[in-house]
């Protein structure tokens, strides 16, 4: 594990770096901004733009902390290439351990002592709930926070507030929708972490089967995030005779459900929730022929998807990873996440200008029109000034027992 705060700052002298950066493949709408006058706020300067980040470097949820490594990783080739605008971007990286309370304090000195531009991808539902309302009422940006709960899009209550992943209502209705039209009569068992991460998840899915949920829904069971196991709750589900399982569990306890419910001989067909997709951080942990046929949702795409090999987007990426996150794995969903998540970072900037207040950054947050190489094709990156959920759509797949094969194509919510 590193050090839980990493300061990035890799400018290498500027110059030219429009060429480079247009091999992003990042197809971008709005108009050039314009720059006949310079504007900062705290945290912007001629030479430098810092933006903070808050992630699990250690604690229950550590699996995440990759995410922030390969954001960082970005940034430096970004600054390597000339920064932008001819300005380096310095991404102080600190740890909450996912403890909210901690995420208090490190919000507060990102703003308050390392007067920070903005806040970016900080992750977690309880933990960016936490420092919402001080965040707005600061009227900082809370940017492309690492989160699906759908209390993180609401441009009207919470303006300086974005998400970036499909909502956790949103995904979850796709899977009560894929269960009635292939499992009708099925009875549904529900692991939940027992807070609003996963009553959210709840919520949309029990809201999707509509009439039919209180007979298909036929057990549920929480946990708490200090649990060591959820083995006594994996036995009362099985015992509820269910033949779905919904697993709505961060990656450590997600990866003990489906071997838990190997061990006990339960084999029902799983439906596992996104945050928990990862085949290194939990399908291995979990047994992968014990993982074989669960059914997830991403917008990501996987870098060990045949139909994406020899492709100009998976090469950049991989080349990427061996240049700027050698120690990372490239196979894995999370490296891919924050590698996206920074490239949408990089171009709000980039829209800014030299405009750069904390009032034109949200600005340009609520103004893109973009893809990203790493997501699934017809998956846009696209808001609105009353959107702030800039991703709407997902792949259904379904893991093989290697990879995940797609199921049709992407659907909205």
């Amino acid at each position: 594990m590193t050090s839980p705060k990493h300061r990035f700052s890799f400018a290498r002298g500027l110059h030219d770096s429009a060429a480079a950066l247009l091999g992003l493949a990042l197809a971008c709408a709005p108009a050039g901004p314009a720059f006949a006058q310079k504007r900062y706020d705290p945290g912007a300067s001629d030479t430098e733009v810092r933006i903070g980040h808050i992630g699990p470097y250690s604690g229950p949820a550590s699996a995440y902390a990759t995410i922030g490594k390969a954001a960082s990783a970005y940034i430096a080739k970004v600054n390597a290439e000339g920064g932008v605008h001819g300005r380096r971007i310095v991404l102080l990286s600190v740890d909450d351990g996912y403890n909210p309370a901690k995420t208090v304090e490190q919000a507060r000195k990102l703003v308050e002592h390392d007067e920070v531009l903005a806040l970016f991808a900080p992750l977690g539902t309880a933990q960016n709930l936490a420092i919402q309302r001080y965040m707005n009422a600061k009227k900082v940006p809370q940017l492309f926070v690492g989160t699906g709960a759908t209390r993180f899009g609401d441009a009207k209550a919470f303006p300086w507030t974005m998400g970036w992943q499909p909502t956790y209502q949103d995904e979850a209705r796709i899977y009560a929708r894929h269960i009635l039209a292939t499992r009708p009569q099925a009875r549904v068992a529900v692991l939940l972490q027992n807070d609003d991460f996963g009553r959210d998840y709840l919520k949309g899915f029990v809201d999707a089967l509509g009439d039919r949920a209180a007979a298909m829904v036929v057990a549920q069971a929480s946990y708490e995030v200090s649990d060591a196991t959820i083995d006594s709750q994996l036995i009362a589900l099985k015992a509820s005779g269910a033949d779905v399982f919904f697993n709505i569990a961060t990656p450590k306890f997600a990866a003990q459900a489906i071997r838990k419910a190997a061990e006990t001989g339960w084999r029902p067909v799983q439906y596992l929730a996104s945050v928990s997709i990862f085949v290194q951080a939990v399908l291995q942990p979990a047994g992968l022929d014990n993982a074989t046929g669960v059914i997830s949702a991403s917008f990501i795409r996987d870098p060990d998807d045949a139909t994406l090999q020899g492709t100009r987007e998976l090469a950049d990426y991989r080349a990427f990873m061996r240049q700027y996150y050698p120690q990372g794995e490239p196979g894995d969903f999370l490296n891919v996440l924050g590698y996206s998540q920074a490239q949408t970072l990089v171009q709000t900037i980039r829209q800014a200008g030299d405009e750069l207040t904390r009032e034109n950054l949200m600005r340009q947050a609520a103004n893109l029109s973009m893809t990203l190489p790493m997501l699934y094709p017809g998956i846009e990156v696209k808001t609105g000034p009353d959107d702030y959920r800039p991703i709407q759509q997902v792949q259904l797949v379904r893991f093989n027992g290697t990879r995940y094969e797609a199921l049709g194509q992407p659907v909205g919510k």
